[in-house]
Formats: structure tokens, C-alpha cells, sequence
């Protein structure tokens, strides 16, 4: 594997990952070399020890933008500390307490070395993306019951099916039930099962998702769409590990992981009497959040090739123009990753050479969002615009930006007359784009 760690100064309790690491035939460069990385961010792993000099190497991590950057660090902290928060915060995927066994060691290599690996289930090209994948694995590693929360398209359904293949009951069955499709008077018979006769059109015997999915793992997707009648009945299955068929009185021993994902706030569900706080609790036991794309900037070009290659005819060239990608990274998605993939299908269907274009993309832009001073843009827009007309529209931002406002040296930079800028800046207006420049007087 073509990846490159690097070690910063370690304590006497650390110094077994160097022999740990070594062992994995992986090269070690020691940290005050990274100024000349022999390989790039997203092909290195970064052990940071924080247990000494913890205010250099924060400082080392913020001054190499390792979030912006990508870079994969793990870092070594005291227990009850808070050096653990500063160091997620500054880009960290995951992190050891001293003194840990070679079993952790290996077990972290491992979990970071499946994201730098080709052909992975998941593309986390995102610090953030990273940081869900590394507590996936480790809540993979158990049989705790794992509450998936996010807006609708994130993803959560393949997050749950990344974290069964993780799992011990990675050869047994994983069953997902959306609770949010199927009527209320037949998911019960559906999750439980029923045998014949025990009510009008049970014609036989049948099966329920949990008995279907023993020794394996059960998503009930959407949960909060369900009853609470049917949360009741839920609990106890949960609590007792067994399940009655509708019309028997034998209980089946279950063995099952159950996941849970709801694009709900379950607490706000709980204040408002829509869902039980016991289930809520017997649920929360691992949470995990599922970012929305727009929020994981890093991880929309990764998976707008993943979609290509995915849609695209075999041995057939397509690629991404660079105005496409901008445009893809600039757009809100409030979609997430399944707007993203029908965008690309569609662009793949109605371009007219190798590349995708902005106008094949027929992204209809909502917003565009310029988070810096002097020059802020909010954009907020009554019709859809043109997307190759937004690309210049940004182009001519962006320029705004670099010259504090001052329409003379951006008619300049953008190689045409004050006037024709002005021109352009109405069209803009007239576009519905409302410019505000805070705290600079435009030239």
C-alpha cells in the first residue's frame, strides 16, 4: 500500500507504534519532515503525540490546515482531557489513550487504512466524513443498538450497510424496513410476522424482518414515522430480545443488531409526545450523524466520478469540466448525495462531448454563499439561472473579492471597460443576485 505515516516526537508510554507500524511494512518519517511530504495528505497518516508539547503540535496542526488539507491524524492524549476536543476540532479522525495494547494500534491502522484503500464502500474525502467513518468502525466492533440521524439523501441506509460489513455479522443477513412506507395496520406483521389465520388475508405462516434478519443486523429506517402503539411493541422486543408472531404466544429468542435512522429530531419528537422517551433512550445508545453534503464540501467531486463511472458506458471517457466542478462544490444540495446522483445521470444523458459542461449540470441554483469580507454575496434567487451564467457570475465575484470592491481594478483583471462591468453587475441584480459589500465603499 502506497501510503506514508509520519510520527511526531512520542512519549515513553508511545513508542510501541513505531514497532507496531513497522511491522505493517509501511515507511515512518518522523514529523519535522512534513514540510516535504513525500506523499500527499490523503495518501498519510499523521500520529500526533499531545501527552508532550500538546501546544506546537496544535499550533503545527492549525498551520497546515490539516481540515482543509485532508490529512489523516490521529492523535495520543491524556485521559479526561480536553486536548481531545481541541484536536477534533482542528481536523483529528480519531484518537489513543495511553498506555493501549497493540490490539488498538492495529485496530486504528486498520479502520484508516480502509479509507485510503481503492474500492471502499464509502468515499470520505471530508475531515468530517472521516471522523463518522472512525466511529463507525468502532460501534461496527459491538453489538450496541446504533441511532443514524440526518437530512433526508445523506446516506445513512449505505451507512448502516458499512457498518454491518464491519461487523462480526458480516456473513448473515442485513434486512432494512422502511418504516415510513408501509401502512400502519401491516408493519406490525411485517416486523413481527404472523402465522395463518390470525387475521383477515393471512393466508399463511410468514416470516417477520427481525426473524429474517437473525444472527444479522435490522435498519428500521425512518423510524419516527412510527406508531407509538407500535413503539411500545418495539421496546419490549428490544428489551426481552424476543419477538411474538401475530396469533402465537411463543416467543422466538432473537439475535439481532438492530440500527435505527431517522431524519427527525427524536428529542424534539420526545418534548412533543410523537415518540416514547424509553425507546428514544433504548435506541441512543451509539448515535451517529450524518452530515448533509453541503457540509462536506470535500467529499461532492469524489462522488460526482464515483456516479460517472458508476452510469457511464464501459471504456467510455467522461470527465468533469473545471467550471462543472465549481459549480458542483458552490451548489447547496439540499438533496445531499441523491440529488447529487440523479444531477450527474441526467448531465451524463444530455451532454454533447467527453466533458460535462455547466449547462449539462441544469442545476437549479438556489444560492450562493461567499462567507469572507470585505466582499459578501447572499444570493437568493426567484428563477433558475442559466448555470454556465453563474459560472461567470462567481468569476466575477471571486475578482470583486481579490480587489476589495473596487470595480476599476476588476473591469481591469476581467480584461474588459468599467462600463461593461457595471452592465454585468446589473444583470446580475436583474438576475435577482443582491449584492451587499459590508464595510466597503465600492470604486
Amino acid at each position: 500500500m502506497d501510503i506514508g505515516v509520519y510520527i511526531s516526537e512520542l512519549s515513553k508510554s508511545s513508542q510501541n507504534i513505531i514497532k507496531i507500524i513497522s511491522e505493517n511494512g509501511v515507511d515512518i518519517y518522523p514529523i519535522n519532515e512534513l514540510g516535504l511530504l513525500k506523499y500527499p495528505p490523503q495518501k498519510s497518516i499523521v500520529f500526533i503525540d499531545l501527552t508532550i508539547n500538546a501546544n506546537e503540535h496544535l499550533k503545527w496542526m492549525s498551520l497546515n490546515k490539516v481540515k482543509e488539507n485532508s490529512y489523516n491524524v490521529i492523535v495520543i492524549t491524556p485521559r479526561n482531557s480536553e486536548l481531545v476536543a481541541q484536536a477534533m476540532h482542528q481536523g483529528a479522525i480519531d484518537y489513543l489513550h495511553p498506555p493501549f495494547s497493540i490490539q488498538q494500534i492495529k485496530n486504528i491502522l486498520n479502520r484508516t487504512f480502509e479509507h485510503l484503500s481503492p474500492g471502499k464502500m464509502m468515499i470520505a474525502s471530508s475531515w468530517k466524513s472521516k471522523q463518522v467513518l472512525q466511529l463507525a468502525q468502532r460501534a461496527a466492533n459491538t453489538d450496541a443498538t446504533i441511532l443514524l440521524t440526518g437530512e433526508s439523501g445523506t446516506g445513512k441506509e449505505v451507512l448502516a450497510k458499512y457498518i454491518h460489513q464491519y461487523s462480526s455479522r458480516r456473513d448473515e443477513p442485513f434486512i432494512s424496513v422502511n418504516c415510513a412506507a408501509i401502512p400502519e395496520t401491516m408493519l406490525e406483521a411485517i416486523l413481527f410476522g404472523h402465522l395463518k389465520g390470525a387475521f383477515t388475508g393471512a393466508i399463511q405462516n410468514q416470516k417477520g424482518k427481525f426473524e429474517e434478519a437473525q444472527n444479522g443486523t435490522l435498519l428500521l429506517d425512518e423510524i419516527a414515522e412510527m406508531s407509538l402503539t407500535l413503539q411500545a411493541k418495539l421496546l419490549r422486543v428490544l428489551q426481552e430480545k424476543e419477538v411474538d408472531k401475530i396469533g402465537s404466544g411463543k416467543p422466538i429468542k432473537l439475535n439481532v443488531r438492530v440500527i435505527a435512522s431517522t431524519n427527525k429530531d427524536l428529542r424534539q419528537a420526545v418534548k412533543d409526545n410523537k415518540f416514547r422517551e424509553d425507546l428514544y433512550y433504548r435506541l441512543d445508545v451509539l448515535p451517529i450523524q450524518w452530515l448533509p453534503l453541503r457540509e462536506r464540501k470535500e467529499d461532492i467531486i469524489p462522488l460526482a466520478y464515483y456516479f460517472i463511472e458508476k452510469y457511464v458506458e464501459e471504456n467510455e471517457v467522461c470527465e468533469l469540466s473545471r467550471e462543472s466542478e465549481s459549480l458542483l462544490t458552490e451548489y447547496h444540495w439540499p438533496g445531499n448525495i441523491r440529488e447529487l446522483e440523479n444531477t450527474i445521470q441526467r448531465a451524463i444523458i444530455l451532454r454533447h462531448s467527453a466533458e460535462i459542461y455547466p449547462e449539462d449540470l441544469n442545476l437549479p441554483i438556489a444560492s450562493i454563499s461567499m462567507n469572507s469580507n470585505p466582499v459578501e454575496t447572499d444570493c437568493i434567487q426567484s428563477q433558475v439561472v442559466n448555470s454556465k451564467k453563474l459560472v461567470e457570475f462567481r468569476y466575477i465575484l471571486d475578482e470583486l473579492k481579490k480587489s476589495k470592491g473596487n470595480r476599476t481594478i476588476t473591469a481591469k483583471s476581467l480584461g474588459i471597460s468599467t462600463r461593461a462591468l457595471r452592465y454585468k453587475l446589473a444583470d446580475m441584480k436583474s438576475k435577482g443576485i443582491d449584492i451587499n459589500f459590508k464595510n466597503q465603499v465600492l470604486s
